[in-house]
């Protein structure tokens, strides 16, 4: 009895509700229709099927870096110029070269103009340089600067340095008379040297110097052509000083190697007085060659704008 009341009442043992014919019927109009939604009557003869299951969309691509360009050190090319854009340079720097030495005429005559005014229309000698309290006063005025054309103011200076040398080699002649003097006993070409270091230093200046100085200043043919004659026998004179005769008043190759075996010290300070008086001599020569062929150049550019 117990067992009557724990049972279901409702149930309905080995019945299915939805084996119904009406609910069974339902169901297959409904699968029906779906089909007849999925049936694509443009398919060439083939059944209709039902919309296979749309595969996974894939993931978006991780986002890609941009592209770096590595810096290349390569080097450019050697760069050079076409014929067009070669210019020949070598007219114009001639040019601003007479600009340069005109403008340096100008501002010389300039200066020198100014100069004769300070001191009243007259030039004021200035060489030799002394002291103004000296008794005896400057014989010449010289200012390589001032008075000698840009072009010729090496040369005179040139002229200048070698007159200085000249001096300097007849003082040290004297020195080496006297060594040569107390080692041999002859006092003659002691006494000697002394007579060409006084009468040769002033001699020298004037009468070569000066006229180059002057022909340059004043482009004077007269001056020239003193000049030419005098240097001339300047170069005679160094030549035979530079051998060193005995007797003659000068340390020369001769009497400095044979005084050798009597002296060797003061041969040796005669040896370097033959010495200068040798290069006395080759600069005499190549600085007569010199003034020979600058006389030339100025006389074809006479010619030349005559």
């Amino acid at each position: 009895m117990s067992s009557g009341f724990d049972s279901n009442p409702f149930a309905d043992p080995g019945v299915t509700p939805f084996a119904d014919p009406s609910i069974t019927q339902v169901t297959r109009s409904t699968n029906a229709q779906n089909n007849l939604e999925d049936y694509n009557p443009f398919a060439d003869g083939e059944a209709a099927k039902p919309a296979a299951p749309s595969e996974p969309t894939p993931p978006p691509p991780a986002p890609s870096r941009p592209a770096i360009m590595q810096p290349t050190w390569d080097q450019p090319p050697a760069y050079t110029p076409s014929g067009a854009q070669k210019v020949d340079t070598t007219d114009l720097e001639r040019r601003q070269q007479e600009l340069e030495q005109k403008e340096a005429e100008i501002q010389r005559r300039e200066e020198e103009l100014r100069r004769q005014q300070a001191s009243g229309g007259r030039v004021l000698n200035n060489w030799p340089p002394l002291p103004t309290k000296c008794c005896v006063q400057p014989c010449f005025y010289q200012d390589i600067s001032v008075d000698i054309p840009t072009e010729f103011q090496r040369l005179v200076k040139t002229f200048y340095y070698l007159w200085m040398f000249y001096v300097g080699t007849l003082f040290l002649n004297v020195m080496g008379s006297m060594a040569y003097m107390f080692t041999s006993g002859s006092a003659s070409t002691f006494g000697l040297s002394i007579l060409f270091f006084c009468l040769f230093t002033p001699c020298s200046f004037v009468c070569w110097f000066r006229p180059v100085y002057k022909a340059f200043r004043s482009d004077s043919s007269v001056n020239f052509f003193f000049f030419f004659f005098i240097f001339f026998f300047q170069f005679i004179v160094s030549i035979v000083q530079a051998l060193g005769f005995d007797n003659f008043g000068t340390c020369g190759w001769i009497n400095s190697l044979s005084h050798f075996k009597l002296n060797i010290p003061a041969s040796i300070l005669m040896l370097i007085i033959s010495f200068m008086f040798s290069l006395q001599a080759s600069a005499t020569m190549i600085l007569l060659i010199k003034v020979l062929i600058a006389v030339k150049l100025v006389v074809r550019f006479r010619n030349s704008t005559n």
